[in-house]
Parts: structure tokens; sequence; C-alpha cells
């Protein structure tokens, strides 16, 4: 495995899965996770329940509308 200056990284040898190796890269890839404040996880929510909101309002919409238009012609 390369470094991101050039030179290379010896892996041991793996003979099968290891849960303690397992779990430290588990948390260093953790450690490495930039996780969003309180008050920008609240505002993203709010504008994705807003925005599913919107769309289920405009295709229910658009969905009575051409129920309406097929009722008009196959009267």
């Amino acid at each position: 495995m390369a470094k991101k200056d050039g030179t290379q990284v010896e892996q041991p040898a793996s003979n099968g899965f290891n849960a303690s190796v397992f779990l430290q890269e588990t948390k260093e890839e953790f450690d490495k996770v930039v996780w969003p404040s309180r008050q920008q996880l609240i505002s993203e929510s709010l504008a994705v329940i807003l925005m599913v909101v919107l769309s289920t309002t405009m295709i229910y919409l658009v969905d009575n509308f051409f129920g309406w238009a097929a009722r008009q012609v196959f009267r």
C-alpha cells in the first residue's frame, strides 16, 4: 500500500479475520468523520422533510388532475 509521499507501507500477512484489528481500524475511520453540528443536523433534516412533503403534494395534485381529465374524456 502506498502512502501520499510515495513510500511503501508493508502490510502484515493476513491469515483470516481479526476482530480486534477490525475494531481498531473502524475506530480510526470514525475519528476521520466530520460530524455535523446539532443545528446543522436539525436544519438539514427539516429541509429533507419539507422537500418530501412538497414532492408528495405535487404528485398527489398531478395524479388527481390526470384522474379528473381521464374521467372527463372517458365518461
